[in-house]
């Protein structure tokens, strides 16, 4: 891994104390930027977020003829997709490894234009997140692929036609790629083991303002009726459940008192638990969640991630720095990204204790249980977290390791920080906020 100039001073030791504001879902707010391409009239986001993958995604927009300007209020964005166009081949190909979201804009374009072309795509390395099933899902519509040197090419001869689909694995991605390119298709489709998350529903309720007729059951199947044509939205995006998390995880883990304001109790309820199972106290009001470590010992834990309403696999990561200082055995099993637990080696280099195993250590086995993967961790506890060079591996992981940093006793070189503007909204603000004690080098910022 290339170490980037981009480093980060942290001075450990601190508890994080004050007010932070989480807006909008990273896992939705570009997933909406996109779905304005299938209307046909403009449509208003409010509650953007200023990340990575919102710019990734409003160049994207741009370079296909859709007009992206602020709206009248602070984090809101008019998109207006009244001129679509075909996009010139170099000009996407410079968003190539800047996110995975270019996939989305299959079915939209495809409907829009009848091609489509997306670059090789980036992310976080975190597992195995295959395309090749976008592309087969697009095939049973209808659409037309070309493996290019410079990536794939799509075409859609006729109208693309409703499909009956069974994931394998309740895949978000694949979720929203079904959603984005069933609602203009011809006819029913019906997606049996869809994702279920928060952010799944309130795209699907973005879909419908915008005329859509989707219906969710209870036994995870999404049927989707499509329509001829689609209007604009207006819509408020829903609060990043998984970012709100991350600072909570931060309270506990620098026995801090974060008010984490748009932090929401019903996306989070299974965090909550798990969080007051450790030891985390937290208070809800109509605002936000006030997340704070009460005092003594935090209490170890077995945790299964998995995909909602289970433990989201995004919490992991903040959390089992946490679970450093708790007493006892904490057994962690992963059950979503084969490879997540590869961040646990910076953390013992610090003066953890985190041994990781093959085996299915959670109460179920899983699908990397007979595939030699290191996938759960027992982490032992309470240990003393001294200062470290990191280097960040991905979005979360890299959050995690600015948790431990903070922690931390001494002081902590964060290489890479830019990776965690792709997720969280001015990190380096909010800590300043919260009291940290961070620098960049040549330039202090608290």
């Amino acid at each position: 891994m290339t170490v980037n100039d981009d480093v980060l001073l942290v001075h450990g030791g601190t508890p994080l104390e004050g007010e932070i504001r989480v807006r909008g879902a990273k896992n939705l707010v570009p997933k909406a930027m996109v779905a304005a391409l299938l209307g046909s009239e403009p449509s208003r986001l409010r509650n953007v977020p200023d990340i990575r993958d919102v710019r990734v995604v409003r160049g994207l927009l741009q370079l296909h003829g859709v007009t992206v300007r602020p709206g009248e209020e602070p984090g809101e964005l008019v998109l207006d997709p009244s001129h679509v166009e075909s996009a010139n081949v170099a000009d996407i190909d410079a968003h190539a490894g800047s996110s995975r979201i270019p996939i989305l804009f299959c079915g939209p374009l495809l409907h829009r234009l009848g091609h489509a072309f997306i670059p090789g795509l980036g992310g976080c390395d975190i597992g195995g997140r295959p395309i090749d099933f976008h592309f087969e899902v697009l095939r049973q519509f209808g659409a037309r692929i070309e493996k290019r040197e410079d990536g794939q090419y799509l075409e859609a001869p006729t109208r693309l036609r409703g499909t009956k689909i069974r994931l394998p694995y309740p895949s978000v991605g694949a979720t929203e790629q079904v959603l984005l390119t069933a609602v203009l298709a011809e006819g029913v489709t019906e997606l049996s083991n869809a994702a279920v998350e928060p952010e799944i529903e309130d795209l699907i309720c973005v879909l419908q303002k915008m005329g859509a007729i989707i219906a969710m059951d209870t036994d995870r199947t999404i049927r989707i009726t499509g329509v001829d044509s689609l209007g604009g939205y207006t819509h408020a995006a829903l609060s990043d459940r998984l970012e709100a998390a991350s600072w909570a995880s931060a309270a506990l883990a620098t026995e801090g008192n974060i008010y984490v304001r748009g932090a929401q109790q019903r996306s989070m309820m299974t965090f909550l638990n798990t969080y007051r199972k450790v030891g985390g106290a937290f208070e809800i009001d109509d605002e936000g969640i006030r997340f704070w470590h009460p005092g003594g010992q935090l209490k170890s834990i077995a945790l299964e991630t998995d995909v909602h309403p289970g433990f989201q696999t995004d919490w992991q990561q903040p959390l089992v720095v946490a679970l450093t200082q708790a007493t006892g055995l904490s057994i962690v099993h992963e059950t979503v990204y084969e490879s997540r637990l590869g961040f646990t080696s910076a953390l013992n280099q610090m003066g953890a204790h985190i041994q990781l195993y093959r085996e299915c250590l959670g109460g179920s086995d899983c699908r990397f249980g007979q595939r030699n993967f290191l996938h759960s961790a027992v982490v032992s506890g309470p240990t003393k977290l001294q200062g470290a060079d990191l280097v960040i591996p991905d979005l979360r992981g890299g959050f995690s390791y600015l948790i431990a940093a903070l922690a931390a006793q001494g002081t902590s070189r964060v290489h890479g920080i830019d990776l965690i503007n792709r997720g969280y909204e001015n990190f380096m603000e909010k800590l300043v906020e919260l009291g940290a004690k961070v620098e960049l080098p040549g330039k202090a910022l608290g």
